[in-house]
């Protein structure tokens, strides 16, 4: 296993080896029915977790679920590793100089052929915190920066294309934070973040990782994220969105997911443009299967977009809409529970239809209201319950399936609500 972490330091992996569902090294490989090879924890997970019947990689329908070792293949990965780790030790951190990476940084700028320099020193960059704040302190993003600025000038090169996603390649492993201005300063930069905004809607898969791991790190900082929705607000917001669909990369799904919490808590425009691009239906439809982290995040997005009433039309749209919010409330956290009140105040209040309203008596909202108000004290969320009933009341009472302790709770309050 310790020569297999080193070879993957140090090598570039043939494609063939690499799984087509997460394009890592190929530890176990297996093949199914159409002849393809994946890592065998990650065709499972595609079949058996997310219930899928199609092939990854040539999306043909599935109907033999049956995985088989691939054992030849096994044995040339196996023999390829010996062959290579033999021919290419590893470095040693220590003994990587400053003048050698300086060197190496130098050969990058003046050289029309990057790549394969740029693969040497994403490599060393690997290999531990002091060699990254060498590269940084020996101007090293400075370098990269003026790399992937070149496909706002010729983006249909291949070359430049390819040197830019080596170089988010090793851009995306430095420790950026407020502590380190220098690099920050420089990826800011409105050409910077626009080119990493196209990677992230043309890039490889890999690629697409790198810029949002990249975007995460500057939603930490204040950024204007006007600079890069001026040119392609509504590409970048589809790339996000279908990057939070991915259910087999979750760690881009969660850069999405905390790039668009950013973004979107900006402006207005950007709401709106978001909602344009779809964005209230895909949180919609990925919310029930959330874990707790995702779920809050994705609640605090949705109530962020029913603040606009394209927004809430959406919701009321999706036949899910009402069912997926009130699940979620009393049953993941106080903050879930806080985001789905207060979507359902919102929609309440500005998008009250009889249609909306009979949804909330059939999927349980009114329970769910009902049951805050049994809080101790006073708060925002029973508060915000109180005032749906009192506003929706007349119009639930009419329904045999209102809440007969709702009713007397009511005629307890002296008809007050």
């Amino acid at each position: 296993m310790e020569m297999e972490r080193k070879a993957d330091l140090i090598m570039e992996i043939p494609q063939y080896f690499r799984c087509p569902i997460s394009m890592e090294f190929m530890k176990e490989p297996v093949i199914i029915s159409t002849g393809v090879t994946y890592e065998k924890k990650n065709i499972q997970k595609w079949f058996f977790t997310y219930k899928k019947k199609t092939c990854p990689a040539t999306n043909q329908r599935v109907e033999n679920l049956d995985i088989t070792p691939n054992h030849t293949l096994k044995r040339l990965i196996l023999s390829w590793q010996d062959q290579e780790s033999q021919s290419h030790p590893l470095p040693n951190p220590v003994s990587m100089k400053h003048d050698e990476l300086v060197s190496l940084l130098t050969t990058i700028e003046s050289s029309p052929f990057k790549v394969t320099s740029l693969k040497k020193l994403r490599t060393t960059i690997e290999l531990g915190n002091d060699i990254k704040y060498d590269f940084m302190h020996s101007g090293g993003v400075e370098v990269l920066g003026g790399i992937i600025v070149q496909i706002l000038v010729e983006s249909s090169d291949f070359g430049n294309f390819r040197a830019c996603e080596e170089a988010l390649g090793v851009l995306h492993q430095l420790p950026l934070s407020d502590d380190r201005e220098e690099p920050l300063q420089l990826l800011s930069k409105p050409e910077c973040m626009k080119s990493m905004a196209i990677m992230l809607q043309r890039g490889s898969t890999e690629a697409r990782l790198h810029a949002v791991t990249i975007f995460r790190k500057m939603a930490k900082v204040e950024y204007n994220w006007n600079w890069v929705l001026q040119d392609q607000e509504m590409d970048l917001f589809k790339s996000l969105l279908e990057l939070l669909s991915d259910e087999i990369c979750t760690k881009a799904s969660s850069c999405a997911l905390d790039v668009l919490m950013e973004i979107l808590g900006a402006s207005k425009n950007n709401r709106l443009k978001a909602i344009e691009a779809g964005a209230v239906c895909i949180l919609i439809e990925l919310l029930p299967d959330s874990n707790r982290s995702k779920c809050e995040k994705m609640l605090r997005l949705i109530k962020l977009l029913c603040e606009c009433a394209e927004g809430r039309l959406a919701l009321v749209e999706h036949g899910l809409g009402i069912a997926a919010v009130s699940k979620k409330i009393l049953r993941v956290s106080d903050s879930a529970t806080k985001f789905g009140v207060m979507i359902l105040w919102l929609i309440c209040s500005f998008h009250p239809t009889e249609k909306v309203l009979e949804e909330m008596l059939m999927f349980g909202s009114v329970k769910k209201l009902q049951a805050l108000l049994h809080i101790h004290g006073r708060s925002s969320m029973k508060d915000k319950a109180i005032e749906i009933i009192k506003l929706h009341r007349n119009l639930w009472k009419q329904y045999p399936c209102f809440p007969c302790e709702l009713k007397d709770y009511l005629r307890s309050m002296n008809d007050s609500i």
